[in-house]
């Protein structure tokens, strides 16, 4: 299967983009952070998903992204599409404090996964996450559902929630974002 995959990058929407190498052109599918930073010669990690009716290719810019990707798809239930959306949502770091933690309402939060859904990937992956903080994701929702109630889209909110430096109370979180979200 493919691993990896270096060429030039020809094309880039927002669910996938193309990368001819030897003269052939990948469709490698990628969350839209990796699709936002991927330009010119591009490296990506490639997971090599066969089905019966096709062959996809889904990128990541490092291997940590693959990993998780791939301990996702383990879960039942999780195809490739919801890990690559799982993945959207937020930081790595972020998803792992939210698996080691519990916290599904974090998890549901990415269209498609519902409270049991989320519940089987905490329970698959708890054993295989190591807790790094141990700290609620609680201040991290309520900076979100602020960020939403002031009239930002989620997806907006995620993006800047995902560029706020270690702030580590909620209020800080929100006053990072903002400054992020009023700078565009």
């Amino acid at each position: 299967m493919i691993g990896s995959l270096r060429g030039k990058v020809i094309l880039k929407t927002e669910k996938f983009l193309v990368v001819e190498s030897g003269g052939v052109g990948y469709k490698i599918n990628a969350t839209p952070e990796t699709i936002s930073k991927v330009a010119g010669d591009a490296f990506l990690w490639t997971h090599t998903h066969v089905r019966e009716d096709a062959i996809e290719l889904y990128g990541f810019e490092n291997r940590e992204n693959l990993e998780f990707f791939e301990m996702l798809l383990s879960v039942p239930s999780i195809g490739p599409k919801s890990a690559l959306a799982i993945l959207g949502i937020a930081t790595l770091e972020t998803l792992r404090k939210a698996v080691s933690t519990g916290d599904t309402a974090y998890l549901t939060k990415v269209s498609g996964i519902g409270r049991k859904t989320a519940e089987k990937i905490v329970v698959e992956l708890r054993d295989k996450i190591s807790d790094e903080g141990g700290t609620s994701l609680a201040g991290e929702l309520d900076a979100l559902e602020a960020l939403k109630s002031l009239g930002y889209s989620q997806s907006e909110a995620r993006e800047a929630l995902k560029k706020v430096s270690g702030a580590s109370d909620t209020n800080a979180k929100i006053k990072e974002a903002l400054k992020i979200l009023g700078g565009r």
